[in-house]
C-alpha cells in the first residue's frame, strides 16, 4: 500500500508522520511532501524523532507535485493550509484524511522550550498514527 502525508513546508509535521508511519507499516510505501517545500528538514524534528529511535536525518523536503500522478491508498493532510491548497491527484486515492497539528517550527522560546513543543507535536502525531 502507498501512503502520502502532506503539510505546507514538509519540514516538520509530515516528516514526523512519515517516520512514524514507516515504523508502523514497514512493508508500505510511505511518502511525505509539501505544498510549498522548504530546503531542509527541521533539525528539531530530526532530534525529537531520534529520541524515540527513529532516524529521519536523511529525509529531505519534496513537493507534492512530484506525486500528483501516483495512486495512493491514503492521502493525509496534517495542516489546514495543506488541505486548502492541496492540488488534485490524477491518480487513484482510496481514502483522504485530515488532522491539523500546530506548526512547531513557529514555536517561540529558547532551544529547550522549542523542543518541548516539537515533542508534544510528535506525541500527538504518534497517537494519530496509531489510529490509521
Amino acid at each position: 500500500m502507498k501512503i502520502i502525508v502532506i503539510c505546507t513546508g514538509n519540514t516538520c509535521r509530515s516528516q514526523i508522520a512519515e517516520g512514524l508511519l514507516k515504523a508502523k507499516y514497514p512493508d508500505y510505501e510511505i511518502h511525505s511532501a509539501g505544498t510549498k517545500p522548504e530546503e531542509i528538514v527541521n533539525p528539531y524534528a530530526v532530534k525529537v524523532m531520534a529520541e524515540i529511535g527513529l532516524d529521519i536525518s536523511q529525509n529531505h523536503p519534496k513537493s507534492v507535485k512530484e506525486y500528483l500522478d501516483d495512486d495512493f491508498y491514503l492521502v493525509a493532510t496534517v495542516c489546514d493550509n495543506a488541505r486548502e491548497s492541496c492540488p488534485v491527484f490524477s491518480g487513484k486515492c482510496e481514502k483522504n484524511i485530515h488532522h491539523s497539528f500546530i506548526d512547531p517550527a513557529i514555536a517561540p522560546g529558547n532551544n529547550e522550550e522549542k523542543l518541548v513543543v516539537f515533542r508534544n507535536v510528535r506525541d500527538e502525531i504518534r497517537e494519530w498514527v496509531k489510529k490509521i
